[in-house]
């Protein structure tokens, strides 16, 4: 447990949390919307600091990241916690595990021991991945500062939906980014992740002016993110302003794996050759099917 990094004290011993895009306000005694901030007395607290809930040694590929790196291992971390809500969700158990009030669950292991762990293993890399890295800010920025005098990169796989505060501190040491677009519809976020698109786009563009290396992932869900003009609305976005050498991953939807869209098809291999096909004939230089 840690104190966390960005909230501001308000009167009543509330407070309210800066490190995502919520912006939750927070009484004294209850947690934010990720689960893992708690207001203690009219101070936030990050309870999940130092708690590794997940570390394996993964293919950059994996992230996925085709274009920086390539073929070499990255050490991929997470916390339990989760800023959004999406129904898809493959990792379910972990980013909603503490949701609301439950025990924060994981293992000890100072930012020193990750960046031991990654030289050990002959990583070039820390991905902070499986659930949302802002989650775990204080525990993730320290690591990456220790990686970067180490000379090891660091990557965030996220859903972009961080504030402009939290993008402000991470960016001085973030290498590479994997940001999940998830639709080009802001009722798709509110309505299925408990979210909001602006701010992942401003984020992008942030990221996109600060010269961190980006790749874009769209899960193609059926009937939800397979319309091909808010694919198209995508992929203009990517190449207008991230530029057309940014790389498009579009991922296939497995129902079985999701948390609470288990009763829809899997997304079939022409959806996807027609996401592809979009992709190309927007001016995309590369496009990538996943999951097949």
């Amino acid at each position: 447990m840690k104190e966390a990094l960005l909230y501001q004290k308000i009167k009543d011993k509330k407070v309210k949390c800066q490190a995502c895009n919520h912006y939750c306000l927070i009484f004294p005694g209850q947690r934010g919307l990720c689960g893992v901030k708690e207001n203690r007395d009219g101070q936030l607290y990050a309870l999940n600091y130092g708690k590794i809930i997940a570390l394996h040694l993964d293919p950059i590929e994996k992230k996925p990241l085709y274009h920086f790196l390539p073929g070499s291992y990255s050490l991929s971390i997470a916390t339990v916690g989760c800023n959004l809500t999406c129904r898809n969700c493959q990792n379910w158990d972990i980013s909603q595990g503490p949701k609301p009030n439950k025990p924060i669950l994981g293992q000890e292991m100072s930012p020193e021991k990750i960046v031991q762990e990654a030289i050990s293993k002959r990583s070039l890399s820390i991905s902070y991945t499986y659930t949302e890295p802002t989650i775990f800010l204080e525990y993730a920025l320290e690591t990456m500062k220790l990686a970067r005098k180490k000379g090891l990169k660091n990557i965030w796989v996220t859903n972009g939906f961080m504030s402009p505060q939290t993008l402000k501190l991470i960016i001085p040491y973030l290498d590479a980014a994997n940001v999940d677009l998830k639709s080009f519809e802001d009722s798709f976020y509110q309505k299925y992740c408990g979210g909001r698109l602006k701010p992942i786009l401003e984020n992008l563009k942030e990221m996109k002016r600060k010269g961190i290396w980006l790749e874009i992932t769209t899960l193609i869900i059926p009937g939800l993110s397979d319309q091909p003009a808010m694919l198209k609305k995508i992929a203009r976005f990517i190449k207008e302003k991230l530029g057309p050498e940014t790389p498009w991953h579009i991922s296939r939807f497995f129902p079985e794996i999701s948390w609470q869209m288990r009763d829809l098809p899997a997304t079939s291999l022409e959806i996807l050759e027609k996401a592809y096909q979009i992709g190309l004939a927007s001016g995309l230089k590369y496009v990538y099917k996943g999951n097949i």
